[in-house]
């Protein structure tokens, strides 16, 4: 379902909830109320036009979001790790490809005359590697604390969440560009995951979820959406 307030669209979810809750995303500003099942579209309309002032401002909030430029793969560019910013140094030598950190510098090693596409291509399998070094101890810490077995975990590009999961198998996919986020944001998205095994919708229970397990989370939230965007479009 959906209205519009002036230029402003409004999805309207409903569900086995007993309050309104009302969320903007990013990086559009898209609009979204959960309500719960039996109340009329007029009622979620004037609440919706009472918060028409904080709508405005985060929509302009997530406008003004800094956004990352196309990648070139050029010395001295800016590429991040775990939230801290190193600059490109391209190396050519006819070995097996590498990528180094060195004080404020990512050393990415090439053969001779690699393209754009192939330093793309190892940087990116050298960030999932980072990730997989890390998301098993998180995932084991936070099945103890929430009290559910995740499944396989898949590290990979994602083009409009920071990651998901499977009721079924109970799998957990994670974004590949989580590696170039501070830590407390991948720790976060796991969580996140792992509670949706317990409670599938971002209900009520789910937050109390949340508030119970990782009360920081909003903090955390809000630290991953204040970060630069990918060049592509997220969704989260």
């Amino acid at each position: 379902m959906q209205f519009k307030l002036g230029d402003i669209a409004v999805d309207v979810v409903q569900k086995d909830i007993k309050n309104l809750h009302l969320s903007v995303h990013p990086p559009a500003g898209k609009v979204r109320i959960s309500a719960p099942l039996r109340m009329d579209i007029d009622t979620i309309r004037v609440f919706a036009i009472t918060k028409l002032a904080w709508i405005k401002s985060q929509q302009k909030k997530l406008r003004e979001q800094q956004r990352e430029t196309p990648r070139e793969y050029l010395d001295r560019e800016s590429h991040y790790v775990w939230g801290k910013r190193y600059l490109l140094k391209l190396v050519e030598k006819e070995a097996a490809p590498t990528v180094e950190l060195k004080h404020n510098k990512m050393i990415l090693q090439l053969r001779p005359g690699a393209s754009h596409e192939k330093r793309q291509e190892v940087l990116d399998a050298w960030y999932r590697e980072q990730l997989k070094e890390v998301i098993p101890s998180l995932i084991a810490k936070w099945e103890n604390v929430v009290g559910a077995k995740a499944g396989k975990f898949f590290v990979q590009k994602m083009k409009t969440k920071w990651g998901s999961c499977s009721p079924g198998p109970k799998n957990i996919r994670i974004n590949t560009d989580l590696a170039k986020k501070p830590l407390q944001c991948l720790e976060y998205i796991v969580a996140h995951e792992l509670i949706h095994l317990v409670e599938r919708h971002h209900n009520e229970r789910f937050i109390a979820l949340m508030d119970t397990h990782m009360p920081q989370w909003p903090q955390y939230r809000e630290m991953l959406n204040s970060l630069p965007l990918a060049h592509q479009e997220w969704e989260y």
